[in-house]
């Protein structure tokens, strides 16, 4: 390739960070142009940087590799080379989906048949083959983990780590999702449908095409006509139903009989 390679080494392990990019400086086509030591800190930099190539480590605390994954999405990804230390479910899905990944400790020459890997993928087509496949590697991440336990949002120009049981209710916000916790409200990119789809059933409900519940949070259903309610949360929020989603409330109704 003519240009320059833009990377980013995400770990949380000072050592192994020196490692790569001591690595990288033998690389003439490579620029190093940030590190992160969270997943956190890698969103931001991904978001705002938008590099070619990511060393990203799986196993870090709060938002691991995996994580940054969710939450950037594969198409948003850059070439992405995977860290770990021995963990068998990786490394088998890294395996399935023809992921590169680097296996701690890793030597000179698999180091350098990564890196070769990533330049070959950045080429038109290969780059596609390799979003498709980090799609099917988030797919199979979500069917291991059925529902999600938190959401990575962003606030004041931060990047925080939203439990799903702090949310109360959801709306939606454009292209976005606006969720309500603790009297808070942010912003998600994500639309109704798809963050349906990863909440846990038992915990939350779709009262509305623009509205999602949680069921724990309900005070009161106070009728209105034709089968359709207003939804009355603890904190005295008042959120109306819609006739295409009554059965949802009539099966929560019935549930707590």
């Amino acid at each position: 390739m003519s240009e320059r390679i833009r990377a980013i080494i995400v770990d949380d392990e000072p050592l192994s960070r020196e490692g790569m990019r001591l690595r990288l400086e033998a690389e003439t086509d490579i620029d190093v142009i940030a590190e992160a030591t969270t997943g956190e800190e890698a969103v931001t930099l991904i978001e705002a940087m938008r590099p070619d190539l990511l060393f990203l480590d799986v196993q870090m605390p709060v938002l691991d590799g995996f994580g940054v994954l969710e939450a950037i999405g594969p198409a948003h990804m850059p070439v992405t080379i995977f860290a770990t230390a021995y963990d068998q479910f990786a490394v088998q899905a890294f395996d399935a989906h023809a992921v590169d990944y680097l296996l701690k400790p890793f030597d000179d020459e698999r180091f350098e048949r990564a890196v070769q890997r990533a330049r070959e993928q950045m080429q038109g087509r290969r780059r596609a083959q390799a979003d498709v496949r980090l799609g099917s590697l988030l797919d199979e991440l979500r069917a291991r983990n059925r529902y999600i336990e938190r959401l990575v949002v962003r606030s004041g120009g931060r990047i925080l780590i939203l439990r799903v049981e702090l949310v109360d209710w959801i709306e939606a916000a454009s292209n976005y999702v606006r969720l309500h916790a603790s009297g808070r409200e942010y912003l998600l990119r994500d639309t109704m449908t798809s963050l349906e789809s990863k909440l846990d059933p038992a915990d939350f409900v779709r009262i509305h095409r623009s509205t999602i519940v949680r069921v724990d949070r309900i005070r009161e259903l106070e009728p209105l006509f034709q089968g359709d309610y207003v939804v009355i949360l603890e904190d005295g929020t008042r959120l109306t139903s819609s006739r295409g989603y009554r059965e949802k409330l009539q099966e929560l109704l019935q549930g707590s009989r």
